[in-house]
């Protein structure tokens, strides 16, 4: 019977070479603490990320209706721009000397993003889904950017600023305009809470 987890290989010794939450040494010029705050935070941003990256891909094959083309190839462009995100997020914690967060049940138990239903959903529910998703990214990376350029750690500011904040924001635009057509592109307006209501509430049930 396989384990979930292969800590230790036959010979009894552990098989990670480095724990999940801790950095190592890297000659780049920033103290061990910038580094360790660093790396959690960008491990929380690419969590939730790769769950943004993963809920495009799952709206792409199942959305249905009348906009079923544009949202169709919509939802796999942002896919492939949020996979792009997703590489250097890792990349970047790697470099401060972190590790990474990868795996799905890791994920899954750390995004804040609520988790979507297995089955489909009417297109203007996709749509809010991923305002809300894009919505908490967006806070997460304004927070850790400016933690970062306080700290003096310009390479994450820079990756958050011009990589995460810019093509998150864009893509909002993009989903925000889909739903504009419906009256819903204001998140304050009395449908739109309605239904974003539904959507959290939805989402406890999973």
């Amino acid at each position: 019977m396989k384990t979930k987890t292969l800590e230790k290989n036959q010979g009894g010794q552990a098989t990670e070479l480095q724990q999940y939450g801790t950095v190592v040494n890297r000659a780049i010029a920033l103290d061990h603490k910038v580094r360790l705050a660093g790396a959690e935070k960008l491990n929380q941003i690419l969590a939730d990320t790769i769950t943004l990256r993963d809920m495009y891909k799952k709206h792409h094959w199942q959305v249905a209706g009348p906009t079923f083309y544009q949202l169709h190839l919509l939802f796999d462009k942002h896919y492939g721009e949020q996979a792009e995100l997703v590489d250097a997020l890792a990349e970047r914690v790697q470099t401060l000397g972190g590790v990474s967060i990868a795996m799905a049940h890791d994920v899954a138990e750390t995004t804040h993003i609520a988790r979507p239903p297995r089955g489909r959903e009417d297109a203007t529910v996709q749509l809010f889904r991923l305002l809300e998703a894009h919505e908490i990214i967006i806070g997460e990376a304004r927070e850790a950017a400016e933690s970062a350029e306080e700290s003096g750690d310009a390479g994450t500011n820079d990756l958050l600023v011009s990589q995460v904040l810019r093509t998150n924001e864009f893509q909002v635009w993009f989903i925000t305009e889909q739903l504009a057509g419906a009256g819903l592109s204001d998140k304050s307006s009395e449908p739109a809470n309605e239904l974003t209501s539904a959507v959290r509430h939805g989402s406890d049930h999973h």
